[in-house]
């Protein structure tokens, strides 16, 4: 019987696309909005229309989870300089790479978390 729930379980999952979760669903219930650093800072001194202090605290804390501090001062930096995203994106070096990678994962996770 309980090979039978485990092989039912394994069918569902594999039904709804693989692991089940996506990005946002596993970070949704531990981000606050009111999360401190570099990002939170950066946003909330950008001339952005839609910052808030809840806004830039739910991304802070998205970027809690997802990034270490270098990444985030890193990404930080995008909001004084857009352009150096635009050439970290476009190099060619194996730890901008890397960075952009896990940048590009945390992006979408904090649009679908924060809105």
């Amino acid at each position: 019987m309980t090979k039978f729930f485990a092989l039912a379980s394994l069918v569902l999952l594999v039904g709804c696309g693989g692991g089940g979760y996506k990005a946002a669903e596993r970070y949704t219930a531990a981000a606050p909005s009111s999360a401190s650093g570099p990002i939170s800072r950066a946003c909330l001194a950008s001339d952005r229309k839609a910052r808030s202090r809840q806004l830039c605290g739910c991304i802070q804390a998205v970027a809690d989870m997802s990034l270490s501090g270098r990444d985030q001062s890193l990404a930080a930096s995008f909001y004084r300089d857009p352009q150096k995203a635009q050439d970290i994106r476009q190099s060619d070096n194996p730890m901008h790479e890397r960075f952009w990678k896990k940048y590009r994962e945390y992006a979408n996770t904090s649009e679908q978390i924060c809105g």
